[in-house]
């Protein structure tokens, strides 16, 4: 049975503050759009959709809403948009998504469902519609806009669309998140799942491992996470060696494993893709033994609590934790990640910044990932996390150690005395294959 996926088609990043944003040109070889806005405004105000160019009473929209202790609803018709979608507070990114079912059809009327939990005291269901340019139910749409109705969207902000398509008829294979561009498929895995090929391809493929916890020293200071083993057949792998060799797949479930971050002094978790495993990053030295403990080896090896080692690398995977410093005023070292080592502290330098990580283009973008955690200081100079997600780390007296990134497979920051160290971020899988 044919699944649903969705087919990235075009993607609009705000450069300067915009009143309206228009995708044009859609293809009606879709069965539904979605695009998902994530946007800031300059004023308090509400999003309204428009199709065709079409501004005149063609539009109708109901509403339901609720606020946790009472509920409502409301009706407009004949506007000149679908109107009161996802309110912005000022100064605050909200995400939108909206679905425009059966688009391209010439025989009904479009309709179009909201979500919306983004004001700050309710939450609501919208369902649209669109009756053409003549009311007649003839028109296929064929461009949407979405307009802030006072105030612009702010630089930065941005709008998705994707097409959904039928797997039978797009991808050649089933699993995760689906996206394509005029190259390649890809299926990105955010949790553990499977990936069914229905024929035989051949297949890039990212795997990194979940994160090592940053650890946690009671009576000093502790070493920042490693981050987890990164293995690319696209751009780069871990640990500077040379790119992995691209996986020839037959028409079967392959198991789909995304390693969970560790938690504070633990190793995170493999991750795996077929014949692919990543190991997992190292936990930062604490007080396994005194005095802080050694970092652990891992994809990336974990950062040295006080006067300790830092954990080895996984060859071709990820580099060594920094060591930490020595008596007073010092800090633990850096979590190494996929990219270069983790950084040792000099005697009074603070803790140690995490290893940085490494970017690839197998998303169809450069994406970095896999940076290591820093570690904890007591000199007042926290150690920053590495490139692509790495957390920094505790800083007495009172500034708390940062977790890795999710999906990206960082290092959790370090510890300091009554500060406690940090989780790792988990891991990722992206599968790409050509059209």
């Amino acid at each position: 049975m044919a699944t649903n996926t969705y087919v990235a088609l075009d993607k609009i990043t705000v450069g300067t503050a915009v009143s309206s944003v228009t995708f044009t040109g859609i293809s009606g070889a879709y069965t539904d759009l979605y695009i998902v806005a994530n946007f800031d405004g300059s004023a308090s105000s509400y999003t309204t959709l428009t199709f065709n160019g079409v501004t005149g009473t063609s539009y109708s929209r109901t509403r339901l809403i609720g606020t946790g202790s009472a509920v409502s609803s409301d009706r407009t018709a004949n506007t000149a948009g679908i109107i009161n979608l996802t309110y912005n507070t000022a100064g605050t990114p909200v995400t939108g998504i909206y679905q425009v079912f059966n688009y391209a059809n010439t025989t009904t009327y479009k309709t179009v469902i909201c979500r919306d939990a983004s004001q700050p005291d309710d939450v609501a269901a919208h369902v649209g519609m669109f009756r053409g340019s003549t009311g007649s139910a003839t028109d296929a749409i064929t461009s949407v806009t979405l307009t802030k109705a006072s105030g612009n969207y702010t630089a930065g902000s941005t709008f998705s669309l994707y097409g959904i398509a039928s797997s039978a008829v797009g991808a050649k294979a089933t699993g995760g998140i689906i996206t394509s561009d005029s190259q390649y498929y890809y299926h990105t895995f955010l949790s553990s799942g499977t990936f069914t090929p229905t024929q035989s391809i051949t297949a890039d493929y990212l795997v990194v491992a979940g994160g090592g916890g940053g650890g946690t020293n009671a009576s000093g200071f502790a070493g920042g996470g490693g981050a987890g083993g990164l293995r690319s057949t696209v751009t780069a792998t871990g640990g500077g060696g040379s790119l992995e060799t691209a996986l020839s797949l037959s028409a079967t479930g392959y198991t789909v494993t995304v390693g969970a971050g560790g938690a504070v002094n633990t190793n995170g978790n493999n991750s795996v893709f077929s014949t692919i495993t990543s190991t997992a990053g190292g936990r930062g030295g604490n007080t396994s033994s005194a005095p802080g403990g050694n970092g652990q080896t891992g994809g990336s090896g974990g950062g040295g609590g006080e006067s300790s080692s830092g954990g080895s690398g996984t060859t071709n995977q990820g580099y060594a934790g920094g060591n930490g410093a020595g008596g007073n005023t010092n800090g633990g070292g850096g979590g190494g990640g996929a990219g270069a080592v983790g950084v040792s502290p000099s005697g009074g330098s603070g803790g140690g910044n995490g290893g940085n990580g490494v970017a690839t283009l197998i998303s169809g973008s450069s994406v970095t990932y896999a940076g290591g955690g820093a570690g904890g200081s007591d000199a007042g100079a926290r150690g920053t996390g590495g490139s692509g997600g790495g957390g920094a780390g505790a800083d007495l007296p009172s500034t708390a150690s940062v977790a890795g990134t999710e999906n990206t497979g960082s290092g959790g920051g370090g510890g300091v005395t009554s500060l406690s160290g940090a989780a790792g971020g988990s891991g990722i899988v992206i599968v790409r294959y050509a059209k």
